[in-house]
């Protein structure tokens, strides 16, 4: 088979690497790509969100299966484009990838089919908006409705936070905001929750904590993500059961009723307060880091897994995990989440010790000249498995501390709350 997979971030990496393994593929495509997908695969540098040029390119080259890596693609309809030429594709199409798309299209769906989530409000301005926060009990969360790259969201103290969230969200910081979503602030643990689904069955994909904060303790500004461990700590069998019904059924439900199917990965983003879960938002794909971080423990041939939820046969096969512990830690570049240098060699890679159980996944890189550079805010994923998370923590500081890239900084602490002091 030869197959193609759209992104050029860490979880395309990863994705690489599994298909990589699978004794059906012949020739993998990454568009764009990124200097790790370049080991294993043939970069081809287009815009994925010029449907045209991909699709001629994946006919031209007799792809038999896309794999839609990020958000955007999908939620501006590839999968529909792509479908409607007879291109096979695993990911969401358009109507369904508004879970993503539109937090207030998701609140809206939780509302009618009575999914937990915290209590919100909706406005269209910034005079309706600071009324609001007038009145508003604090913490509050407010939230961007359009795609933000996990960046568009507000944990706001008081109501001058409140006021400055909802100013730069309406001057475009996260491009245009037709709409901004206020929620309660639910005090608990958050909690990532995976599935895959073929339009008729879902099955469960693995749970991760993420580390959004970009400094140590969950301190300082949202990121795209500092880490993850997986499975979540929170994880346990009623939790899971808890999930299933009320959350991730209702909403598949949802999806049905607006007469399509939901198929690909679903990514809910949850809040566990005292063993209940509340629905903070969905993602239609894959999280980064949590994909990175997941895919190292999966045995099942991921190709299986996609073509059985593109034929609606989920329900045929077994998805099989490798009993262990896993983590991640990302390497950014200085300044991030705000200015950082591009462009910034990176030396020792070779020195790294990677095998079956230490994977490197690359995200903002690119290679010139059988160099590597870094271009990107996350520039690095380090991942480990192990039977305990201790263990993969000092294989993943070991290498950090090989590789010793003076233009890059890491949070020390990912996984805190499951590791000893």
């Amino acid at each position: 088979m030869k197959i193609a997979i759209l992104g050029s971030g860490g979880r395309e990496h990863a994705l690489t690497f599994s298909i990589s393994k699978s004794n059906i593929v012949e020739k993998i495509y990454c568009i764009p790509g990124n200097a790790g997908t370049s080991e294993l695969a043939e970069n081809i540098s287009l815009d994925t969100n010029n449907f045209k040029t991909v699709y001629e390119f994946l006919k031209n080259n007799n792809v038999d299966l896309v794999i839609i890596g990020p958000e955007d693609p999908l939620v501006n309809g590839i999968v529909d484009y792509l479908e409607k030429l007879n291109i096979k594709v695993f990911g969401p199409n358009k109507i369904a990838s508004q879970l993503e798309g539109s937090k207030i299209f998701t609140k809206k769906l939780c509302k009618k089919y009575k999914i937990p989530t915290a209590e919100f409000g909706i406005f269209e301005n910034v005079d309706d908006s600071n009324r609001y926060i007038d009145n508003a009990k604090h913490p509050l969360v407010i939230k961007a409705d359009n795609l933000a790259a996990g960046k568009g969201v507000y944990i706001c103290r008081d109501k001058k936070e409140s006021y400055t969230a909802v100013k730069e969200i309406f001057d475009g910081k996260f491009g245009v905001a037709k709409n901004i979503l206020f929620e309660e602030f639910l005090e608990g643990e958050e909690m990532s929750y995976f599935i895959v689904s073929d339009g008729k069955t879902f099955k469960y994909f693995g749970s991760a904590q993420d580390h959004k904060r970009v400094g140590e303790g969950d301190e300082g500004k949202n990121t795209g993500g500092m880490g993850a461990y997986s499975p979540s700590r929170l994880f346990n069998k009623e939790l899971e059961q808890k999930i299933k019904d009320r959350i991730i059924k209702p909403t598949l439900k949802g999806i049905n009723d607006l007469g399509t199917k939901y198929k690909g990965f679903l990514y809910a983003g949850l809040m566990i307060v005292g063993n209940e879960p509340y629905l903070i938002e969905y993602n239609v794909r894959m999280g980064d880091p949590e994909c990175q971080t997941i895919l190292p423990t999966l045995e099942t041939d991921i190709i299986q897994i996609f073509q059985s939820c593109i034929n609606e046969k989920l329900n045929e096969i077994e998805i099989k995990w490798i009993n262990k512990k896993s983590l991640c830690v990302v390497l950014c570049s200085n300044g991030y989440p705000d200015k950082y240098k591009k462009n910034i060699i990176i030396n020792n890679l070779e020195q790294l010790n990677l095998g079956e159980n230490n994977y490197l996944f690359h995200a903002g890189t690119k290679k010139q000249d059988n160099k590597i550079y870094a271009v990107g805010g996350r520039v690095l994923n380090f991942i480990s498995i192990s039977k305990t998370y201790s263990e993969a923590k000092k294989n993943i500081y070991k290498n950090l501390e090989k590789l010793n890239w003076k233009d890059g900084f890491f949070r020390k602490d990912i996984g805190y709350k499951v590791i000893d002091k």
